[in-house]
């Protein structure tokens, strides 16, 4: 690389260790430029993955899914014979995607930083350190050091310039955990950052056209007007006068005829202020989330039953997606052919109700009134001691029983049966 080069480079922020690890670098290398140096776009921002974190709703939509969804429990689960769901507590893999993924890592931290790659640069990837054909650790690699290269034997070599040690390693096929995002051959996802620049791009010249506007008072506060023609000399002690009077306050005192008005936003900063607001919805867009859920308020209800529903979309049309997405990829790379056939992984979409006890007491009465869980089961997820016996039991409610099985049985029927009864027998009483 020639001098000029590397010092445009290194102006743009480039660490030496970076430098290091990215080997031989050409002109022609469209992937390292477009990293460092910024997407194209129409505004001219760069728009690198840290400039899009820097946009607050950027920000705040991949905090929003990344954080709630990794707080929610990653579970390996087998069928028993009954085809029940079993925590798969035994399994080596159960602690890994549970508890703590690798020694650096708690599961939370880990599932956070797998998700944010996915949101930012379309891609995730780990890599499954093994012994004796076991998962012992998995090891999670910065997405942008990642190349791969499929051979003629249809086999895909994997390639990781890691940061740390400025070494370039080979990966074996089958010690990857790729997740693709949103993709258009089934292979490679697309990133996020990459085809929203013009989008991204746009709100950072908008931030950057507001703040110049604003900062140092550059945006007149009014206009004082006089009925005469002044020195230049007169122009500086008024300009000099009423500075004095905004800094520290007090009366402002004018000569015969001025007068002061009072300016107020004009048309241009009016548009301003209307393309930030629209940037920020464009935005909401990308990442699919709702503008309430992260504080950005509009004309739609965000209380009662309006948030409600917001809600139910950001479970059902945000998270759920790429749990899904994480599941399946959990079955396809880290389970062998055979333990496929018996187990499978699970993000608990129900721990979001964690924070709702009227909602999680109303599941629970449902489940328990139609013989879906027991009572044992709802003390279990709440982290109570099983009482055993009835609590055990299936139950459901039988208040409500077909006509022509009224009285069959004893118990509540025959109870209904002569509810009935004395109810028409009362009926007929008052005819007579």
């Amino acid at each position: 690389m020639q001098n000029k080069t590397l010092a445009a480079v290194l102006s743009h922020g480039m660490r030496p260790l970076e430098l290091k690890s990215t080997g031989s670098i050409s002109l022609t290398d469209g992937a390292f430029w477009s990293r460092w140096l910024g997407m194209s776009n129409f505004s001219g921002k760069s728009v690198t993955v840290n400039s899009a974190l820097q946009i607050g709703t950027v920000m705040a939509c991949v905090r929003l899914i990344s954080e709630v969804l990794s707080t929610l429990p990653f579970g390996l689960f087998y069928k028993d014979a009954k085809g029940a769901q079993i925590p798969a507590t035994d399994h080596q893999l159960y602690y890994l995607l549970h508890t703590q993924p690798n020694a650096t890592m708690t599961a939370a931290v880990f599932w956070q930083v797998l998700l944010l790659s996915l949101l930012l640069h379309g891609n995730s990837y780990v890599e499954k350190r093994m012994s004796a054909g076991v998962i012992t650790s998995l090891e999670f690699l910065r997405p942008e050091f990642v190349t791969r290269r499929r051979l003629k034997s249809g086999a895909i070599l994997w390639r990781y310039n890691d940061p740390l040690t400025g070494e370039t390693r080979t990966i074996p096929e089958n010690r990857m955990w790729h997740v693709p995002a949103f993709t258009i051959d089934g292979e490679t996802g697309l990133s996020p950052v990459a085809y929203g620049a013009n989008v991204f791009g746009a709100a950072m010249a908008a931030d950057e056209a507001s703040a110049e506007t604003f900062t140092n008072g550059m945006k007149a506060s009014g206009l004082v007007t006089m009925d005469v023609v002044l020195k230049p000399d007169q122009r500086a002690d008024i300009r000099k006068h009423v500075k004095q009077v905004s800094d520290s306050g007090g009366v402002m005192v004018l000569e015969k005829g001025s007068e002061f008005q009072q300016m107020r936003m004009n048309p241009q900063d009016a548009e301003l202020l209307s393309t930030r607001i629209f940037n920020i919805e464009e935005m909401c867009r990308w990442f699919r989330v709702d503008p309430a859920l992260i504080g950005h308020g509009g004309k739609d209800s965000n209380w009662g039953t309006g948030l409600e529903e917001k809600m139910i979309w950001l479970v059902t049309l945000t998270l759920r997606p790429w749990a899904v997405r994480l599941e399946q990829g959990i079955r396809k790379d880290l389970l062998t052919p055979a333990e496929r056939q018996r187990y499978s992984a699970e993000v608990a979409l129900e721990g979001l109700l964690r924070g709702d006890s009227a909602a999680r007491a109303a599941f629970y009465s449902v489940m328990t009134q139609n013989g879906i869980m027991t009572r044992d089961d709802c003390r279990q997820k709440e982290n109570l001691p099983a009482l055993g016996g009835n609590a055990a039991v299936l139950t459901v409610q039988s208040n409500m029983l077909p006509i022509d099985k009224l009285g069959e049985g004893g118990g509540a029927g025959t109870t209904a049966k002569n509810a009935l009864l004395a109810w028409l027998d009362n009926g007929e009483k008052d005819q007579k």
